[in-house]
């Protein structure tokens, strides 16, 4: 524990993690400031909630004289975008927004004399999804191989300029909380919206260990991170796993298998349609899972997120009001399925012979 922070910048506040973080942060009176960065308005629902939090409008390429002007002594930086169909300007615009961005912020707490605190939003995603993955991730596993994600390879990058940072500021508490995906009754993101399609593709023949974050538990991690000081790398995660088979049937969806390339197709159609905005990441979660070890953070923390499971039915209640099939249906429609499936296999095997 530590004298908390008088001035808190909190970076993203037009979205709903940022918004959060931060007025949680201003009606902590440990806290003598909060600086809201955005380039954008909050949304009337988010502005709000963001009550004692000074807003200025500023992306991150002008960051540096804010936090000098400011006398900043921590930074929660959460202005992180995970999808390029989220942002104008695709895969582009989102590399410039992630990584430059970072770079640019990094460069201006390098240069703010009374920063003593640097909180960075990371993922899960750093770890990349492949076959070659071990059963679970701890903080010092190495990816097996480069992600083919943009949301993935940008974290990664983030994550190098953060080392750098440490290297030429070790006066400066770095914390890195690598989240799993956000779920959770008041959760909104391309997952919740997966799960939410009435028909739900997965990858024929694969069925990935799942593990969630209630979003209330990332909010909680993220305060405690600036009020108490926790320098290092941490897995946040609810402990316990959901095969995606299983979250599909909780949430009373119906799954659709389809080989892999149908996927992307599938959640390119959902995309067009409203229900998501999935890439690359997502599918390759789908079709190896991830599984990270989350005792560092229990440790050091003093603090247990609710499970993968109690997480995922909190979200379901909250957003699905119960099951939208009924059992009788949801067994009718899968072994329906099944059948189509048998008699494509079938079809292929004797036109083979």
């Amino acid at each position: 524990m530590s004298d908390s922070p008088g001035t808190v910048v909190v970076t993203g506040v037009s979205r709903f993690l940022g918004a959060h973080v931060a007025a949680r942060l201003a009606a902590d009176p440990r806290i003598g400031q909060v600086i809201g960065l955005d380039p954008a308005d909050p949304p009337a629902a988010l502005a709000d909630t963001l009550h004692g939090v000074e807003l200025v409008r500023v992306d991150l390429r002008s960051a540096g004289s804010v936090l000098a002007d400011l006398d900043v002594e921590a930074v929660v930086h959460l202005a992180i975008t995970s999808s390029p169909y989220a942002i104008q300007g695709g895969r582009g615009a989102m590399k410039e927004h992630n990584v430059i961005g970072a770079m640019q912020l990094l460069a201006a707490c390098q240069q703010a004399p009374k920063l003593r605190k640097l909180v960075i939003r990371s993922s899960t995603a750093a770890y990349g999804a492949s076959f070659r993955d071990p059963a679970v991730f701890t903080e010092d596993t190495e990816p097996r191989e480069v992600p083919r994600g943009g949301f993935a390879r940008d974290i990664l990058d983030i994550e190098g300029y953060l080392r750098g940072f440490r290297r030429r500021r070790p006066d400066v508490i770095g914390t890195v909380l690598r989240f799993a995906p956000f779920i959770g009754s008041r959760a909104d993101t391309s997952l919740t919206r997966y799960f939410s399609q009435p028909f739900v593709p997965t990858v024929l023949g694969r069925d990935a260990r799942l593990q969630f974050v209630h979003v209330d538990d990332a909010l909680e991690v993220l305060h405690r991170s600036v009020v108490e000081d926790h320098p290092g790398t941490f897995n946040v995660a609810g402990e316990g796993v959901l095969a995606l088979s299983q979250a599909i049937r909780r949430a009373g969806r119906v799954a659709v298998p389809l080989p892999e390339p149908g996927l992307a197709g599938a959640l390119s159609a959902a995309r067009a349609a409203g229900f998501g905005q999935s890439g690359l990441d997502q599918v390759d979660l789908f079709v190896h899972g991830r599984v990270v070890d989350t005792t560092r953070l229990i440790r050091e923390f003093g603090f247990t997120p609710r499970s993968t499971a109690a997480a995922f039915d909190d979200f379901i209640q909250a957003h699905l009001g119960g099951a939208l099939v009924s059992p009788e249906r949801l067994a009718t429609a899968e072994h329906s399925i099944l059948d189509s499936i048998r008699r494509v296999r079938a079809a292929r095997q004797e036109a083979a012979s």
